[in-house]
């Protein structure tokens, strides 16, 4: 995919912080960006600096501009970004796969079928599609843990709900604009609940309170509504994880 010759853009946010936008949606290229960029940042440990983040297709930087000047840190910035084509590096090291058991519908998932008419499916073939879709954490946000997570095919380009559902549980997997959210705890939201998991996000009596990292990947394959009220009777949220080497 060609990006615009505007991006990557570098912009000042406040007085400590700088922005590197990569484009001006979210594509798979963008986040690839997004990714690796703030990775590399992070591994250059350049002094003054104390925060980074990535979003959908932007990376974040916090510095004391005691230390570093505004335009020192964007000279930085700018040599960084000429090494490579940031747009096909390597995603981060250290990223795992999760697949997660997941019921599609019913009641505990209540807006599958609405979403797979959005989508011009049944919901038998949209439960197969979004179940065997491997999914990015693009981003992690809104909640404590909680991941965006994409892309899904464009038939699931569907737009948000134009009145809130007013609340959805734990676990729920919500569909708009060719992505799921996972949610981290009870919330409303303007996304169709399409499936729904056991799965925790945020887990605040652990060492790593957050389950997942911005560059992991999911998959959502699709049980039924016994076997995952089994897992729960278990205490158990059934999830896999390995290590991704490649």
């Amino acid at each position: 995919m060609t990006q615009p010759t505007s991006f990557p853009l570098v912009r000042n946010v406040g007085y400590d912080g700088v922005l590197i936008t990569f484009a001006d949606t979210m594509t798979e290229s963008s986040n690839r960006a997004a990714l690796a960029f703030r990775n590399a940042i992070d591994a250059l440990q350049w002094e003054g600096v104390f925060e980074t983040s990535a979003s959908l297709a932007s990376a974040f930087l916090r510095f004391d501009p005691l230390q570093l000047p505004h335009a020192e840190i964007e000279d930085r910035v700018r040599q960084v970004l000429n090494q490579q084509d940031w747009y096909k590096a390597p995603l981060p090291g250290g990223r795992k796969l999760w697949r997660v058991p997941t019921v599609y519908g019913t009641d505990l998932a209540p807006q599958l079928d609405e979403a797979a008419a959005a989508a011009g499916l049944s919901p038998t073939e949209a439960i197969r599609r979004l179940s065997a879709t491997q999914v990015r954490v693009l981003t992690i946000g809104f909640a404590p843990g909680q991941p965006y997570l994409g892309p899904l095919g464009p038939e699931f380009n569907i737009p948000r709900l134009k009145e809130l559902n007013p609340m959805v549980p734990e676990g729920a997997l919500v569909l708009a604009i060719s992505q799921f959210v996972l949610f981290s705890g009870p919330t409303p939201t303007g996304w169709r609940h399409v499936g729904q998991t056991a799965f925790r996000c945020f887990r605040p009596e652990n060492p790593q309170a957050f389950a997942l990292n911005p560059g992991d990947e999911m998959l959502f394959h699709a049980v039924s509504r016994d076997e995952l009220e089994s897992l729960r009777a278990a205490g158990t949220d059934g999830a896999e994880c390995q290590e991704i080497t490649s």
